[in-house]
């Protein structure tokens, strides 16, 4: 079957769950608020692509081109990002919902997470280099054996990382988040 070519279209409001979603190359479109909710978007190419307000929970990745691309409110539980494939694959997250997605082992240098929620996201051997956490919930989020060298914890709330066991040069901090590099020395701080 011949993969479809899709450049600058918009596309609104469509389930995908119940309208067949054609495989192929999509270069500069966007998806504003469409369901591809467990839709199977295995060996597909989005390069320069926006998705705005869509639901991707439990959409099948497997080598999934994503190139220069843009997710903002959007709903993507349980995602295997570590399936996609890794040529070019740069994306950033605004407003998103990523709980119990995967990150494992893939390079994802100098990504964006604004304002999103990584609640038990796996991060294990992971290259995020250069990353920025604004304002994101990284709760039971799994970092081992991850490169954060110079990311941005700054915002970022409730993570919980061992700098025995990840590479965290330079990386920043904020004052308020030194217990989450400590919890697991069960060292008590008080700041008074």
């Amino acid at each position: 079957m011949e993969q479809a070519y899709i450049q600058d279209k918009s596309f609104e409001k469509i389930d995908f769950k119940g309208k067949p979603f054609h495989k192929g190359e999509y270069e500069n479109c966007t998806f504003h608020y469409c369901d591809f909710s467990s839709v199977n978007l295995s060996e597909c190419k989005f390069m320069g692509c926006e998705f705005i307000g869509c639901n991707l929970s439990l959409a099948k990745l497997v080598k999934t081109s994503f190139q220069d691309i843009k997710f903002k409110d959007c709903k993507m539980l349980g995602l295997h990002f570590d399936t996609c494939s890794e040529f070019g694959l740069s994306f950033s997250f605004e407003n998103c919902t990523l709980d119990h997605s995967s990150f494992y082992k893939i390079k994802i240098k100098k990504t964006l997470f604004i304002n999103s929620q990584c609640v038990e996201v796996d991060f294990t051997a992971s290259d995020l280099s250069d990353s920025v956490f604004e304002n994101c919930d990284l709760r039971e989020a799994t970092f081992s054996d991850t490169l954060l060298e110079k990311v941005d914890f700054r915002t970022a709330v409730n993570y919980s990382i061992d700098p025995a066991s990840n590479k965290i040069k330079k990386a920043k901090f904020s004052l308020s988040g030194l217990p989450g590099l400590l919890e697991m020395h069960a060292i008590e701080i008080s700041l008074d």
